[in-house]
């Protein structure tokens, strides 16, 4: 098991200045992401990559999001300590942890098996609770909707159907939506049982969402 040491913590109030600096202003998500020890998403022979505002490969063609890009999604979803939340995309875990600083209520998909297996092994070695599932996330996870909020952290080329229908009434939908090279971000929010707003906001690149609703289907 890793430590956190005070020159982690530095490092982390460093990156959430930075973070401050690009226009992140919820309180409670800049506290999440200084809570959280990205280094212990790292072999340790990167530690320094750890606390840049990087993406960082983790193997699987897959990233550790930037940190940004975390705060700014996280943002987005405007969590409140009751709402449940739907990630789509576990990937390393970091987003995850992230959202539970705010919410205990967090069920996380992930397509890949390998990366799913570790995930969940970190989340049990640091004693963290989230629902974890293995399977086609741009499908969602009907068994256990409805949901407050969702959050996609892979570039799909459209707004899947059935995350839209897993969403409780006023409950929101945070997604990059695009061609494979650059996505906007969006949010999707469930104003009345068959009435839905849509905003749109900055650019952003995201390794492709998988599955049957996304570019691409190994499965």
């Amino acid at each position: 098991m890793q430590t956190d040491s005070y020159r982690h913590k530095g490092m982390r109030r460093t990156l959430v200045n930075q973070l401050r600096e690009k226009g992140i202003r919820d309180a409670r998500v800049l506290a999440a992401i200084e809570a959280v020890p990205r280094h212990f998403f790292f072999e340790k022979a990167f530690l320094e990559q750890a606390y840049q505002d990087k993406a960082f490969p983790i193997g699987e063609g897959q990233t550790i999001s930037q940190p940004y890009t975390v705060a700014f999604q996280t943002e987005l979803l405007n969590l409140k300590p009751t709402d449940k939340v739907l990630e789509i995309g576990t990937g390393s875990g970091y987003q995850c942890t992230v959202l539970l600083q705010l919410t205990p209520y967090v069920y996380t998909i992930e397509y890949k098996r390998a990366l799913y297996e570790k995930a969940t092994m970190f989340f049990k070695k640091y004693g963290l609770k989230p629902f974890t599932f293995h399977g086609d996330g741009s499908q969602g996870l009907p068994q256990h909707a409805p949901y407050d909020k969702i959050i996609v952290t892979a570039g799909a080329p459209g707004v899947p159907k059935s995350l839209v229908r897993q969403l409780s009434v006023g409950g929101a939908l945070v997604i990059p939506v695009g061609d494979e090279k650059t996505q906007k971000m969006m949010r999707i929010t469930r104003v009345e049982e068959n009435e839905f707003t849509k905003e749109e906001f900055s650019a952003f690149k995201f390794v492709p969402l998988l599955g049957k609703s996304g570019w691409e289907s190994e499965m």
